[in-house]
């Protein structure tokens, strides 16, 4: 009896981890990704209103399937609209549009920094009791992000206006990791919400296109616009997927660690694949990083029964 209630207990604890680190390799790939959209001449509204458009058919379609459909009612379509801006629609057009700026791998570290805001929004709601483990975790990664990130500010080109705008992309994802867990609705399940928030957030991204100035054209002429937008909306599926579920099981500090392991993945991606100069402070800062997301780990597996 013990040997079977010991597995499965081991195996609850190890979900989560998994989906952290499934959820930042889909994270650091979106990035370069959005990159690459640069270079095909896709202007990053357009790249990522398709992209989340085709990401919330795929989900649509697969809750349909399982005859668990985004519910319809006051409540749900208030948290698709504010989950939508605060969690999809907001963070991620900063981080795409800043990316020609500013970099790949400066926007991958940027995402680091949620954890902290998230922590002590947490605690100030009272969603997390507060364990020294978990606290020392969130400052290893913050301050792995520190490092990294000094290099860019430093730069004598360094492009101000954008690295000091790409910071509201980490604030509106802490308020988005806070606000899902918050005014999650009672008895819905993650696959139903996922849809609902990605349909919420592929409706404000169309009709921003039809605003003056802006423009949702696809370069047809061009199958790797094509590719790229393909790519990014099975990417976008994906990490959405995985980021309910991972609400769900490990909670918003443990979902805030997402931007670091993205970071670990999305770096290494955009010096090598897309030759983008190694930030100095490399090593040190994924290392600290790394620390970060085990310690993390390692409280939210002590806090489980």
């Amino acid at each position: 009896m013990t040997v079977q209630t010991t597995m499965p207990r081991r195996a609850s604890r190890l979900f989560p981890l998994l989906l952290l680190l499934g959820g930042g390799v889909l994270l650091g790939l979106s990035v370069n990704l959005a990159k690459l959209a640069g270079h095909v001449g896709l202007t990053p509204l357009a790249f990522l209103a398709w992209s989340i458009t085709g990401a919330a058919l795929i989900l649509l379609l697969m809750a349909v399937l399982r005859g668990n459909p985004p519910p319809i009612d006051r409540r749900c379509l208030r948290y698709y609209a504010i989950s939508a801006v605060v969690s999809v629609a907001g963070p991620n057009l900063v981080f795409f549009s800043a990316i020609p700026h500013v970099g790949a791998s400066f926007v991958a570290l940027i995402i680091t920094l949620p954890p902290l805001l998230t922590y002590i929004g947490a605690l100030a709601f009272g969603m997390e009791r507060f364990q020294a483990i978990r606290a020392l975790g969130v400052a290893a990664a913050l301050a792995g992000a520190g490092v990294l990130g000094a290099s860019q500010l430093a730069a004598p080109d360094a492009d101000v206006f954008w690295i000091l705008l790409v910071f509201a992309g980490p604030i509106l994802l802490a308020v988005g990791n806070l606000y899902r867990s918050l005014g999650w609705p009672e008895g819905v399940s993650s696959d139903a919400l996922a849809p609902g928030m990605l349909l919420g957030a592929a409706a404000m991204l169309l009709l921003a296109g039809l605003l003056p100035g802006h423009s949702l054209a696809i370069p047809l002429d061009s199958s790797s616009a094509l590719l790229v937008i393909a790519a990014q909306t099975i990417v976008f599926a994906g990490q959405f997927l995985v980021l309910f579920l991972l609400q769900k099981t490990g909670g918003p500090v443990l979902l805030s660690l997402l931007g670091s392991v993205g970071a670990v993945v999305g770096v290494p991606v955009a010096i090598f694949l897309q030759n983008e100069a190694a930030p100095q402070g490399l090593l040190p800062g994924a290392g600290l990083i790394a620390l970060g997301v085990v310690l993390v780990a390692r409280g939210q597996a002590r806090q489980r029964p």
